[in-house]
């Protein structure tokens, strides 16, 4: 769950504690929101998540594809598929 006081940082609190924000976001694995006057500009990511998300998202394409093949019948019944 993301926590507003220590997830959501200006670009200067960055630029002055980078080091101090890496180690937060790698420690709690939670992204932090990077901001511009109050916009956000960025998302930063530890690699296991950021992975993980990447994996995640091809898995979803993966399903919604075979979900458009099963609505437009290009399927098979088990024992063409076996045999095939």
């Amino acid at each position: 769950m993301m926590n507003i006081k220590t997830d959501i940082r200006p670009v200067t609190y960055l630029k002055s504690r980078a080091a101090v924000l890496l180690k937060q976001m790698n420690d709690t694995r939670r992204p932090v929101i990077i901001t511009r006057n109050g916009e956000p500009i960025a998302v930063l990511q530890d690699p296991k998540s950021f992975e993980d998300m990447r994996k995640a998202i091809g898995i979803l394409k993966l399903i919604s594809q075979r979900e458009e093949d099963v609505k437009k019948g290009n399927t098979k019944n088990q024992e063409e598929f076996l045999t095939n």
